[in-house]
């Protein structure tokens, strides 16, 4: 049987052996065939007892973890329901939260506590403690789980950990307020944007050392490369962009502007960014505006607004990318969007003022 038709089968199951189901899903094939012959009839067996078995297990199986900035606690989803399955404490106002590689630790930005803390994906227990400077904010893993790069807001300085010591390993000067990390699929550029300087600032992985500053609109939020690392998207919060910054020459190469009827320019405040795996779409947080926009990644052409919660904050995708998770601050919910659809199909109440939003592949 092959992956894609056990993959679509277990959609249509919820653990009950219903056959009238699966007979209307393998169709005529579902039914033993007289002329058919023993080889025949063992394939169809076989497929059968394979959607049976995926049947009550989602085809991802993945964790969401929310960070509540105000709850000082992580709020844990699952993926078949998407129901809250679990919360857990953490410390004080946590912010930036990453998964590692394998999927096995989530690390916490506390920036009340002037830490980062790792926790296990599985049993939500407490770790290690990791250093940081004053108040982290955001934070990324290197591709190959070896690395923690992270944003300290009140010392602008990115702080470098080996994640096999625990240890930090430098500490790279940068511009004023320094917050969204980014790293490019290699791993050997990391860039940090300060909201005061207004800049993106590229970090050699080997050198440790900035290679390049470049000077973006007002307040920058986040970054997020594209995945085959031609581009580096750097939202504005106040100046209401997003730049389009070629990784390569280190030229902005566009900016995007966005425009909602009926709702003032002020209020449209770009955030969190993400761009779908194939580099076909990005969607970007509008934060009190209550929309993500969805972009054309290739003609940076707005292509719709989606209507979420209140204060739309960062964004992370399932693994399979057919979910986009957003944390909504003000109504203290995230929102679930279908991205084949770029529909919201379901909004869940989580924490008091979710901020950060990672997702763990427990298969």
């Amino acid at each position: 049987m092959s992956r894609a038709c056990g993959t679509s089968a277990a959609r249509f199951f919820t653990g009950r052996a219903d056959f009238r189901t699966l007979n209307l899903f393998l169709g005529t094939q579902a039914r033993a065939d007289p002329k058919g012959g023993p080889m025949k009839n063992l394939l169809v067996s076989s497929a059968i007892a394979g959607a049976l078995m995926l049947a009550g297990t989602p085809a991802f199986a993945y964790k969401i973890f929310v960070s509540n900035e105000r709850g000082n606690d992580i709020t844990v989803l699952d993926s078949e329901n998407f129901e809250v399955i679990d919360t857990f404490d953490v410390g004080q106002r946590p912010r930036g939260i990453a998964v590692s590689p394998d999927g096995k630790s989530l690390y916490v930005c506390t920036s009340d506590d002037d830490i980062i803390k790792e926790f296990s994906t599985e049993t939500y227990e407490f770790i290690r403690t990791l250093p940081s400077g004053p108040d982290p904010e955001l934070l990324v893993v290197s591709p190959d789980g070896t690395r923690l790069y992270a944003a300290n807001e009140d010392d602008n300085l990115v702080t470098i950990i080996n994640l096999e010591t625990g240890a930090r390993v430098v500490e790279v000067p940068v511009g004023v307020e320094p917050e969204g990390m980014g790293i490019s699929p290699d791993g050997q550029t990391v860039v940090n944007t300060s909201e005061t300087t207004n800049m993106a600032h590229f970090i050699d992985k080997d050198s440790q050392q900035i290679t390049a500053n470049v000077l973006v609109d007002s307040r920058p939020r986040f970054a997020q490369y594209k995945a085959d690392g031609s581009e580096i998207w750097v939202s504005a919060e106040i100046g209401g962009t997003v730049s389009v910054i070629d990784a390569e020459s280190k030229q902005i190469k566009e900016k995007i502007t966005f425009e909602i009827q009926g709702i003032r320019s002020e209020a449209i405040q770009p955030v969190g960014v993400r761009i779908t795996p194939d580099d076909a779409k990005a969607y970007v947080a509008l934060g009190p505006a209550n929309r993500v926009a969805v972009v054309d990644a290739n003609t940076y052409e707005v292509l719709d607004y989606l209507l979420v919660g209140q204060r739309v904050w960062q964004l992370a995708f399932s693994p399979d990318a057919e979910h986009l998770f957003t944390t909504n601050g003000i109504s203290n919910d995230i929102s679930i969007v279908d991205v084949s659809e770029d529909e919201v199909i379901k909004s869940v109440q989580v924490g008091q003022q979710p901020w950060g939003v990672a997702v763990a592949d427990v298969d």
